[in-house]
Parts: structure tokens; sequence; C-alpha cells
């Protein structure tokens, strides 16, 4: 599992230049709406410092860093989810994604047509999450209607469903997104297969101009209001900026940051936003002659994360060799941390902690 995330917003947000950036791709870029029709992804290399200090101390023959994907869904506009804009196909796109990430323009260009007119960032971020759950309700009052009658007749399951399906109805009615709802244990799993738009974690960034980015912008201060109020992710980008990043060379690219007065890339701060917003760790594992960083939510027990490498490792999981990375760094080598008794045995029940370096011992 990485950080697989949807790209939305209103149409001319920046979402294609922000994509383009980030995976470094050629998604159509222009200054009118609905230039992406068909969803474009990406799939982006983790940058890890951590990873590269482990292979300093471990010399493996492959590395092989941690991935996230991104989906680029065309703009979604008012009406998207009766269909206005080709609404249906892009809501039917980010139904599967675990997380959105919506961009909101925070920048004045007249040679960039704002959809709406003019910027107004509190407006767009609601238009958006109206039709997000609109679509919602829509998808809700189906299931309604497919377990009333069976519910009816005194089927347990089909009560248990309609109770969820009932209680996400009256908030999604309410205007409420489907993630302000308080679902308890017994009603996660009917819950979740709902699949919800407006149910989904929300990283929103702000798009800005190159001269706003260290400092934001009356715009942007507006989303981060927005981000706080919804316990959401946010991030500051400028998508020109990112952009020009992608022809540099790795030097070229600290020098110009740094004389932008930036410490780091935009896609570093979403990755960090990203892993913040989906409660995800890293692992390490070293099978063979191959280091490897593994996203994992956090709570993820030994056995699921040996699932990650191979099926049979869950299945036969017999126990796990865990050493922290800062005590490999401490040690200075693996040699040493377990002379030092740094290097633990756990069991099935051990819960796999961000920086674990892990091997798996199982049965075949």
């Amino acid at each position: 599992m990485g950080f697989d995330c949807g790209i939305i917003g209103l149409p001319n947000a920046g979402k294609s230049t922000i994509f383009n950036a980030l995976t470094g791709s050629t998604a159509a870029v222009a200054g009118y709406p609905f230039t992406t029709i068909d969803p474009n992804t990406g799939t982006v290399t983790l940058p890890d410092e951590r990873l590269q200090k482990i292979a300093v101390l471990t010399n493996p023959e492959k590395i092989t860093p941690a991935t996230m994907e991104f989906v680029d869904v065309a703009g979604l506009v008012r009406g998207a989810h009766k269909g206005e804009g080709l609404g249906n196909q892009f809501l039917g796109t980010i139904r599967n994604l675990p997380a959105l990430a919506h961009v909101v323009r925070c920048f004045e260009d007249e040679n960039v047509a704002h959809p709406e007119g003019d910027v107004d960032p509190l407006r767009d971020i609601e238009i958006i999450e109206t039709e997000l759950v609109l679509a919602d309700i829509a998808t809700v009052q189906r299931r309604i209607d497919k377990v009333k009658k069976t519910a009816q007749t005194g089927d347990k399951d089909a009560k248990r469903a309609l109770a969820v399906y009932e209680k996400t109805f009256e908030a999604l009615d309410g205007g409420r997104p489907a993630s302000t709802l308080s679902i308890v244990a017994e009603e996660r799993a009917i819950f979740d297969e709902m699949q919800l738009l407006s149910a989904k974690p929300v990283l929103f960034i702000a798009n800005l101009d190159e001269d706003a980015v260290c400092e934001g912008n009356e715009y942007s201060k507006k989303v981060r209001t927005a981000a706080d109020d919804r316990e959401a992710g946010f991030v500051t980008i400028s998508g020109k900026i990112e952009a020009e990043l992608l022809d540099l060379e790795e030097d070229e690219r600290t020098d110009f940051l740094r004389e932008l007065g930036l410490s780091e890339t935009g896609l570093a701060q979403v990755i960090r936003a990203g892993y913040k917003l989906l409660h995800l760790v890293t692992f390490y594992t070293t099978v063979g002659p191959e280091l490897r960083a593994w996203s994992a939510l956090e709570g993820t027990a030994a056995p699921a994360a040996a699932g990650k490498i191979h099926t049979d490792m869950e299945r036969g999981f017999i126990r796990a060799e865990v050493l922290s990375a800062d005590d490999l760094f401490a040690a200075g080598g693996e040699h040493e941390a377990k002379e030092s008794g740094t290097v633990r045995i756990e069991g099935k029940e051990y819960v796999i902690q961000d920086g674990d370096i892990v091997r798996i011992r199982f049965n075949v």
C-alpha cells in the first residue's frame, strides 16, 4: 500500500500542471476547461533519506524505494453528480482511491479562465464538496431502496445495513460529508463498503503564484482555515515552480529552491502530508540481495506486513527479526547492532513501527 491519491478540483485549478510536476508525466495542460478527459496515472518514487542511509550500512545489490500513485482526474464542475462535464465518469474514477488531493486555485491569471469567473477558494471548495455529497446521496439512496424490503421481513443483516444507510443518508441530506459521521466498530464494514466519495481523507493543495509560495496569500490562508476546520491535510505549492524543477539536475534543483527561499519540493510536502493523513508508516525488508521500502497503515501486525512481500510469508509466518533504523545507525552496522542486542525477535502480535528493518521467518 502506498499513498494512492486522486487529484481533483475545478477546471484550470492547476491539477495537470501539478500532476506533471509530481510524476514527471506529460498530461496536457491548457488555459481552458477539460484539457484532461481520460484520467492520467503516474507512479512516483518516494524520496527516503533513511533508505539511503540503511543501504550505505548494509550494502545491498538492489535498492527498491516505496512508491505512490497519483491519478489526475478531469476538473469537476457544478452538476457533476448529474453528469455535467462528464461528471459521472470522473466521479467513478476516484471511487476506488483511498485519498483525494484537492487542488484549489489561489492565483490570478487572466490567461487562464476560471469556470466561475473569478478566484474564490472557499466557493470552489464548497462546489467540489457539494458534488461529492450529492453523488453520495444517490449512492446511499440506491442502497436503501435495495435493502429496505428485506429488512422489513426481519432479516438481521439487512436491518443492520439499513440502519447504517439511513444514518448516513440523514447526515448527507443535511449537507454534511460522510467523513463527519461517527461510525462505531460494528458499522465500519457496512459503511466502508459504500465507498463514499465524501468519506475519503482529503489533502488540500493551495496552488500559488511563484512569488507567493513562501509566505502564502489571502487565498491560501482561506484554504488553510478550511483544511483546519475539516481536520484535513494542507500544503502550498506553486505548480509553475514544480514544473521548472523538472528540467533541472539534482544540484541545480537545490540551488533553485534555496534562491526561492524553499527548503524542499512540493512533492516532499505532499508525501509527508499524505503519510500523516493516511496514518502510514515505512518499514524495510532485506530479501536476498534487495533492500526494499514498504508503506503500511499504522497498527499493521507483522504477519500482514509480511504478506506485502509475499502471501506465503503471511500464511507461514513464524517470527520476525526486527531492527530499528535508528538502532542500526547508532550501532554503525548490522553486525554491531546484533552484538549490542538491539535486534529483536517478535511474534505474530507485533505491530510494525515506522523505521523497522524486518526479516521474516516463515514456513512454506
